[in-house]
């Protein structure tokens, strides 16, 4: 499981048609692209695919779409979470996960519980799992955080907890899980503008939002990193810098539909809370983007 999930994990959008309805063929054709940029795996259904609007039978077509589309040629992941976690182990016990390698759950939402409730809610999971599980960390959307010693304690307890999703943000607390964690266990980053930070104070590797659009830069950027050939993987995390703020000011994954848009592979639609990005990022976006592109284009 270790090789399986270290490098770079892409969370895939959800692409909607104008009517709401699951555009298929533009998930596939973005899981091609990626695929085609060599990504190391793919995470179907995380908080980026906007899952809290998908209901329960778009969920198992969108894992049999993948799975079915990916054909077993890279690692696939299974985004299942919430807050209620007997709803969640529920939730693990129906779903059907034939061809997927493991599974990714995030914290729970809204009810910031204590570090003894994410402990035991993760503990459940695991049990119920019958494969490998994720760890998710992201207090900026959660409202809690889970602490380095609650992971580590996490780590230490069960083996099917083989990794973390570090998207706190702060570096100390990663540097600290890192530094204690036991040796299969990966730590993986969420946040696509600190992944080479962790990768230089020995993270595994990125699950991320911005690599549905620049796959091949974003690879080849944890590649480096993973083989601490620093300075070409800090030339990338640089030119990739700006544009990564942008597509996440008006919130994910308006952002990195407005990517993908502006190159032809999706629509920009989002299922309500979630709204497009404002005309004046979208502008932004649209010629960072191609800014990047057309240096790539120079440099071949």
């Amino acid at each position: 499981m270790k090789n399986k999930l270290k490098g770079t994990g892409v969370a895939l959008i959800t692409p909607f048609k104008q009517d709401y309805s699951i555009d298929y063929e533009s998930l596939g054709k973005i899981i091609e692209y990626v695929l085609y940029n060599q990504v190391d795996y793919l995470v179907v259904m995380g908080t980026t695919a906007e899952t809290p609007t998908l209901s329960w039978e778009e969920k198992l077509e969108l894992a049999a779409f993948a799975r079915e589309t990916v054909k077993g040629r890279v690692p696939l992941v299974y985004g299942i979470g919430g807050n209620n976690t007997s709803e969640v182990v529920a939730s693990i016990r129906k779903a059907d996960m034939h061809g997927y390698d493991a599974i990714l759950s995030v914290t729970p939402y809204y009810n910031k519980p204590q570090q003894e409730g994410l402990y035991k809610h993760f503990m459940a999971i695991a049990e119920a799992s019958p494969m490998p599980v994720i760890l998710y960390n992201v207090p900026g959307r959660t409202g809690v955080n889970m602490t380095a010693e609650t992971t580590l304690n996490l780590a230490r307890s069960n083996s099917k907890i083989c990794a973390i999703k570090e998207a706190s943000g702060n570096l100390e607390q990663i540097a600290k899980i890192i530094k204690d964690k036991p040796q299969d266990f990966l730590v993986i980053s969420g946040d696509d503008n600190l992944t080479l930070p962790i990768l230089a104070i020995g993270g595994n590797g990125v699950i991320s939002v911005v690599a549905n659009v620049l796959p091949a830069s974003f690879s080849t950027m944890v590649r480096w990193g993973l083989e601490e050939v620093f300075t070409e993987a800090r030339k990338i995390h640089l030119a990739l810098f700006e544009f990564t703020q942008y597509l996440f000011a008006n919130g994910s994954p308006a952002g990195i539909k407005a990517a993908l848009a502006s190159l032809g592979m999706c629509e920009e639609v989002l299922r309500l809370p979630l709204v497009p990005v404002t005309p004046e990022l979208r502008s932004k976006i649209k010629q960072s983007l191609q800014n990047i592109l057309n240096k790539q284009k120079n440099t071949i």
